[in-house]
């Protein structure tokens, strides 16, 4: 497995690394013995950059990482993040608050059985919070050794050249793919010119490059994914008109359309890591073989014709989860 280097850092992760919300009852029903085998798996594949959260189950995500990483701690590059809650009406909320920071970090630790996160995100910006203090805190916990290295996730712009004036920022993950790419280009220049790295989340356009997904028949009752825009009605269907060119030159290569969409992330530029979901063996093992997939200057140049940036149809969220990101 290709290495990738995340910003300044000295964090060295598999090219492909593995996003862990969907062990946690998201995308449908997890299985905590098939996802303890996936974790350990990736590890065998070399696929050693390993993404929770707080928020994921509440908690059980850290916890099942801990089992999948009993005896094989060292191989893996742990991140983890905070501030992604839930309010007491159910309705989303945040919490950037200085002291919350230590709290929740020692909370993860916890949970996950290590004595150091190597990667600690704050999971959304806490409009309420000046980023100056929730930045202070976490980099306390690197002054304290209980972490490493420092990310943001779905921050604009201004906001992480704030967070990066405070404490270096090794990482910005937000959603990054073929279909849904507006803000991540956005922020790209931002990144580069300051040494930070791009950790992409939902590569995969939550399955709409995989042709897993045909008809909404496809996503199960208690799958998240029938909350969000791009899945209803008409935008379902224009999503998939939309990625028909990516079917055609997949088959031309000889790989998957998933693969595919991975291999373009990757030629975007050395300083961005996907990170696609999974809870399956299978997939996990065709997303790592992407690493493998090369592309042409003029193939990346095709893909993004054919897809052009705000094409997509549909939120990246249900509207009010989009008040929560990209600030």
């Amino acid at each position: 497995m290709q290495q990738r280097t995340l910003g300044k850092s000295s964090l060295s992760v598999s090219a492909i690394g593995l996003g862990c919300m969907s062990m946690s009852n998201v995308y449908g029903k997890g299985d905590e013995a098939e996802s303890i085998a996936v974790v350990q798996r990736a590890l065998d594949l070399g696929v050693n950059f390993l993404d929770s959260s707080d928020a994921y189950g509440f908690g059980q995500n850290e916890e099942l990482l801990a089992k999948a990483l009993r005896g094989r701690r060292e191989r893996a590059v742990l991140a983890t993040k905070f501030g992604n809650l839930r309010n007491p009406d159910g309705t989303p909320g945040v919490n950037g608050r200085p002291e919350y920071v230590a709290q929740a970090c020692d909370a993860s630790l916890k949970r996950l059985g290590v004595e150091t996160i190597d990667l600690y995100y704050q999971h959304r910006v806490d409009p309420s919070v000046p980023i100056e203090d929730t930045v202070g805190a976490m980099g306390r916990l690197v002054e304290s050794g209980k972490v490493r290295f420092l990310g943001l996730s779905e921050a604009a712009p201004a906001t992480v050249r704030r967070a990066h004036a405070v404490h270096p920022i090794a990482a910005l993950q937000s959603e990054f793919s073929l279909l849904y790419r507006v803000e991540a280009e956005e922020t790209l220049p931002t990144l580069r010119e300051l040494g930070i790295g791009f950790v992409a989340y939902s590569p995969l356009g939550r399955s709409l490059l995989t042709a897993s997904t045909k008809t909404a028949a496809d996503i199960p009752a208690d799958d998240r994914r029938r909350d969000h825009p791009r899945f209803h009605g008409e935008n379902l269907q224009k999503n998939l008109d939309l990625v028909k060119p990516l079917l055609d030159m997949a088959q031309q290569k000889g790989c998957t359309p998933g693969q595919l969409a991975l291999a373009w992330l990757l030629a975007r530029g050395r300083d961005i890591v996907p990170i696609p979901g999974t809870k399956r063996t299978a997939r996990l093992e065709e997303n790592a073989a992407a690493a493998d997939v090369s592309l042409t200057l003029a193939e990346v140049a095709a893909l993004q014709d054919a897809v052009p940036a705000g094409a997509a149809a549909g939120l990246r969220y249900p509207a009010g989860m989009m008040k929560a990101v990209y600030i």
